[in-house]
């Protein structure tokens, strides 16, 4: 574990018995992070960087107000993550729901990868709905998607988080996105 990662658990344990003052360094520490994971996955959604700065502070209040029930540096940025894909999936239900009356078009996954684009809410609807199927038949599978797709990680990254090899992430990627493509196939 990384300095880095040692002193953010360090926060997290102290923000959750009730340190403020360690609560608001744990925002302080984590901040660009989440605004760099968000600007990932706004960019996905052709939305700009204040959309970025709301994303990241309804993510952290949603993190606050479950109790900050982490275990460390990890399991925070998969919960931000999760809760990143929650809300974009939420105000692109919103806006499907204002402007209803179109059909959905189906997509791949690989056009999904970059989804998302103004005007394509019914395909990230697609993909949210692809994904929670995956959940259902392999949680661990949609989770690493999740982090991949949602949270912006590389393989890099996601060595360090799930502690996996490179090499079994990638077949996992690789059974993933068939499983996905499969889903978003059928749907169509």
């Amino acid at each position: 574990m990384t300095d880095l990662a040692a002193d953010t658990t360090l926060l997290i344990a102290a923000a959750r018995s009730g340190d403020k003052q360690s609560e608001a360094r744990l925002f302080e520490r984590v901040y660009s992070d989440l605004h760099r994971l968000a600007q990932r996955q706004l960019r996905a959604v052709n939305r700009g960087a204040e959309h970025a700065t709301s994303l990241v502070h309804e993510v952290y209040l949603r993190l606050a107000h479950a109790g900050l029930s982490l275990n460390d540096r990890q399991h925070f940025f998969a919960v931000a993550s999760r809760a990143m894909r929650q809300i974009v999936v939420d105000h692109a239900r919103s806006r499907l729901t204002e402007k209803r009356g179109s059909g959905v078009d189906p997509i791949s996954f690989d056009s999904a990868i970059g989804v998302a684009a103004a005007g394509h809410d019914e395909q990230l609807l697609q993909v949210d709905a692809a994904l929670q199927r995956l959940a259902d038949v392999d949680p661990r599978l949609a989770h690493f998607v999740e982090l991949r797709f949602f949270g912006g990680l590389k393989f890099e990254e996601l060595v360090a988080a799930t502690g996996m090899s490179e090499r079994t992430l990638k077949r996992d990627w690789t059974k993933a996105r068939a499983f996905l493509y499969r889903e978003l196939a059928a749907a169509s």
